[in-house]
């Protein structure tokens, strides 16, 4: 029966991290509770302290699949770990994901990086300006933050690394598969990679979560290049207005005008750069904040 049982929504983890702080209690404490003891400290109903304890029965498959991630070099950080996304958890507020399947650096999330994010089908041109504007934030000091698909992603991650620079790869599928390419193995071990991602490593691919790794990408990055966004529709486009409208950072665009849904986007706010465009995206003014920033025991 457990194993049907649905897992905590960020916004639930939220809830319960504010209950343990109330109570001064670790997560750990709740792996022995009864439903006197949901009842007493958070005042679960019936129902809801059952489920608890059905998520909490998990708890020995759940060791045997951390293990087996592990012997493949993937580690587990979750909003209670001091090496948790801080800037994801900061901008984020209580809509950060609970938990970050991660494999590489951990460090480098301590770095600066720009952002960036297009379209998985790019032409020469749009491949061309990804890669010199790649090299100015390299230069500038930045790291490259994406979400780790063919096309715009990919071109600039690789560009960053053969610069000799670091990059973060926010994945929306199969981590498991990425790390066993060669390429991605000894930029690991080099340090200068860095994969993370809320869904299980082996885990196919997934529009919602692909939609909301934009997220992640601009929560982290000093600022977001846009490179290629259709009109009112895709990944890009909705990640970018995303981002328009809660201004987890800055966003850089393209003034290419022969793409529609990158001169909307610059109407509606984006900063619109072009071959002059120096990388430098240190002057980030956040306006605004999530409502929903009650993770005070998690903060590091």
């Amino acid at each position: 029966m457990g194993e049907n049982t649905k897992p905590l929504e960020p916004k639930e983890w939220s809830e319960l991290a504010g209950q343990l702080l109330a109570n001064q209690l670790q997560p750990s404490d709740i792996l022995n509770f009864s439903e006197e003891d949901f009842n007493r400290y958070f005042h679960y109903s019936f129902e809801q302290s059952a489920r608890m304890q059905e998520l909490i029965g998990r708890s020995g498959s759940i060791s045997f699949e951390i293990s087996r991630y592990e012997n493949m070099g993937i580690d587990i950080v979750t909003r209670a770990d001091s090496m948790y996304p801080k800037k994801v958890k900061k901008r984020l507020g209580n809509s950060c994901p609970p938990l970050f399947y991660s494999a590489g650096n951990l460090h480098l999330l301590d770095s600066d990086f720009v952002g960036y994010v297009g379209s998985r089908s790019i032409s020469s041109d749009d491949m061309n300006f990804t890669i010199e504007t790649v090299r100015k934030t390299v230069e500038k000091g930045y790291g490259v933050v994406s979400g780790g698909a063919k096309g715009v992603d990919t071109t600039a991650e690789a560009e960053a690394l053969r610069l000799g620079g670091s990059a973060v790869a926010f994945l929306s599928d199969s981590m498991q598969r990425k790390i066993k390419s060669p390429e991605t193995i000894r930029a690991i071990q080099e340090g200068r990679l860095l994969l993370l991602s809320v869904v299980k490593p082996d885990a196919g691919f997934n529009s919602g979560v692909a939609m909301m790794r934009n997220r992640y990408i601009y929560a982290q990055s000093s600022g977001t290049v846009v490179i290629k966004s259709d009109y009112n529709k895709g990944g890009t486009w909705s990640g970018a207005v995303d981002n328009l409208r809660h201004e987890f950072c800055n966003t850089f665009c393209w003034n290419h005008t022969g793409y529609n849904g990158n001169m909307a986007l610059i109407k509606m706010g984006a900063i619109p750069i072009d071959e002059a465009w120096d990388g430098d995206a240190a002057d980030v003014v956040i306006a605004k904040r999530p409502a929903t920033e009650q993770l005070s025991m998690f903060e590091n």
